[in-house]
């Protein structure tokens, strides 16, 4: 401050100013008059804050200007701002895999990611779906499904997964675990996770995780019932069972006995 002080009460300083810059200070200074009495002087003494005041507030009004004034460029050397166009982002595309029987698109309907980016939804079966799977371009999705009679035909690379539907079925040809790992080769997020999804084809897999919850935890907190697993029918010979039905005359109550061909052992049930 001291220092604009002394800038400013130099005479050569103020002379050299543009014209019309800080005009309070390139104002002439008064023609000396008269003095006047002491008795006037008395009468009228000048107040001393308001001589110190009065520079520090026009030095600040006019720094104000100048520093409003500073970062406009002279006319014609700066091209005015192009108006910025809104970026619209594509819609995300959440594919469901579910029988019809639940129409997901009502649930998401009107619903935005991160408040600007809309959802679009594609539902099908696996039976209705076919992919294509690369390291760098992501999955292509191939849909042919039946809609009010119109078959409906598309390709698109989903975003997210939803998978509603098993995976893996003892029926004849319904076993998509292929798709499953087809998606995960693309990388694609789902819930619940592909990873899941593809352990569980196999109970005995499953069950294999929940033994280990048995061992970590005890058959107190953690109960388990008891299984035995056979990698297959071979294991299996020595305990065929030969199952015999009959019917007595008596009281019409069906007796199952399984007879054991290794052991040689009967065990009989009643069924009323």
């Amino acid at each position: 401050m001291n220092f604009l002080r002394r800038r400013l009460s130099d005479s050569s300083f103020v002379a050299n100013l543009p014209n019309g810059y800080m005009p309070d200070l390139q104002r002439p200074e008064s023609s000396s008059s008269s003095p006047a009495s002491p008795a006037t002087e008395r009468r009228h003494p000048q107040p001393l804050a308001a001589s110190f005041s009065s520079p520090g507030s026009s030095l600040f009004s006019s720094f104000s200007s100048a520093m409003k004034q500073t970062p406009q460029a002279p006319s014609g050397l700066m091209e005015p701002p192009a108006p910025v166009t809104p970026v619209v982002q594509r819609p995300r595309i959440l594919l469901v895999i579910d029988d019809a029987h639940t129409d997901w698109s009502k649930y998401f309907h009107g619903k935005k990611v991160n408040g600007d980016i809309e959802i679009r939804v594609e539902q099908a079966e696996f039976s209705e779906l076919n992919l294509a799977a690369y390291v760098t371009g992501g999955c292509m999705v191939d849909m042919q499904v039946v809609r009010n009679g119109t078959k409906i035909v598309r390709s698109f690379k989903p975003d997210f997964i939803l998978v509603r539907q098993h995976a893996y079925s003892m029926a004849l040809a319904e076993d998509y675990r292929s798709l499953v790992i087809g998606l995960q080769y693309g990388g694609l997020p789902a819930v619940n996770s592909l990873y899941s999804v593809y352990n569980f084809c196999s109970k005995p897999w499953v069950f294999s995780q929940l033994i280990k919850i048995f061992h970590s935890l005890g058959p107190e907190k953690f109960p388990l019932v008891e299984q035995t697993f056979f990698p297959n029918h071979k294991p299996m010979v020595s305990a065929i069972l030969a199952l015999l039905i009959f019917m007595t005359r008596d009281d019409l109550t069906l007796r199952f006995c399984l007879l054991s061909l290794s052991r040689q052992l009967t065990a009989c049930f009643l069924v009323t």
